[in-house]
């Protein structure tokens, strides 16, 4: 009954302070989670929070860093070579069609390292220039286009994982099957990738070019390996402008097909020695070697240390690098890591 005209509070105390509690003990389960998962505790104020407004954002904004990057890097590249080839056209001899095409034209064709021939430098400067733009085209290709590469082809593993797996997989099942075969599920989709390329080039080379199947197959061949012998190449306005885009696209794919050849021969050693060590019986010469301490015993830690180390996985550097920042952060020298020791330790 309330008393005094004054009303009385529909829960008593006691909840209030155990509601309370259940409130610290949600967001230290959430504070340890995003300790754990940091990436999943960074993506969500960029979803909630203002500066997530897509209208904002520009359309080079939104792309992912890589490719952010690669495209910047790229354009400027283009940019810069298509003005400068194009004030010094008229020391360029060989087939033209119009100026600041064949400027970019010839470009593309300098930084793939492909020299049909069909436009070469006839002056020293000229020259000079294309010394300049071969050099800095090979660093890009190396360096900044594999990444645009690499960022298309795992955007299709998982629909890749899905197509080959008939029944039906959950999340974690293709995020696995995607980090074990990762390479070669690469490989796959980049070998389309490349059929794609020499079917669409020889198409266009016999119809566009007015080459034989043959005579545009070889030629497709000798553009995508950079061989460009110089008999056969884009010679009309429209294949030029489909040679821009194809030849820079091609001679990577082709490259990244050759990059992950030899990265699924280097997995397949790897994997050959982990069957090893782990099928390997353990002798006692083992045992003491994974006896990091010498204390006569071998406990799971060093277990799994010796065997990773046995893999490959780790080095003896690795383990003392993070054995002495454990000492460093072990200031009571007790063994073990606490709270009181990181806070002593980073002066909190």
């Amino acid at each position: 009954m309330a008393s005094n005209g004054a009303k009385e509070p529909s829960l008593p105390r006691p909840l209030d302070s155990e509601a309370q509690n259940i409130k610290r003990q949600l967001n230290k389960r959430r504070y340890l989670r995003c300790r754990s998962a940091p990436l999943a505790g960074l993506a969500a104020p960029e979803k909630n929070g203002i500066d997530s407004n897509p209208r904002s954002e520009s359309i080079l904004g939104k792309l992912h860093p890589s490719l952010r990057q690669v495209a910047i890097c790229l354009a400027a590249y283009l940019g810069v070579g298509a003005v400068v080839f194009y004030l010094v056209r008229h020391q360029l001899k060989g087939k033209k069609t119009n100026g600041f095409l064949d400027a970019v034209y010839f470009t593309i064709v300098t930084m793939t390292t492909l020299g049909y021939g069909d436009l070469v430098p006839n002056s020293v400067l000229t020259k000079l220039l294309a010394c300049a733009f071969v050099f800095t085209g090979m660093a890009m290709v190396a360096l900044i286009l594999s990444k645009a590469a690499d960022y298309l082809v795992e955007k299709q593993e998982i629909f890749l994982i899905k197509a080959l797996n008939r029944k039906k997989l959950g999340e974690t099942d293709v995020l696995r099957k995607v980090q074990v075969n990762r390479t070669r599920y690469k490989l796959v989709l980049v070998l389309f990738l490349l059929l794609i390329f020499i079917v669409v080039g020889t198409t266009v080379l016999a119809t566009v070019e007015k080459l034989s199947l043959v005579d545009a197959f070889y030629c497709v061949c000798s553009t995508l390996t950079t061989l460009g012998y110089g008999d056969k190449s884009f010679s009309t306005k429209a294949g030029r402008v489909f040679a821009v885009f194809w030849i820079w696209t091609g001679t990577i794919c082709l490259g990244q097909l050759f990059l992950y050849v030899a990265e699924l021969k280097t997995e397949s050693r790897q994997k050959e020695l982990v069957n090893w060590v782990l099928n390997k019986k353990m002798t006692h010469l083992d045992l003491e070697a994974a006896d990091l301490d010498g204390d006569g015993t071998v406990g799971a830690a060093e277990f799994v240390i010796y065997k990773l180390k046995e893999m490959g996985k780790v080095t003896q550097n690795d383990i003392s690098l993070i054995l002495k920042e454990f000492e460093e952060l072990d200031v009571d020298q007790s063994g073990t890591l606490s709270f009181a020791d990181i806070a002593l330790a980073q002066g909190i």
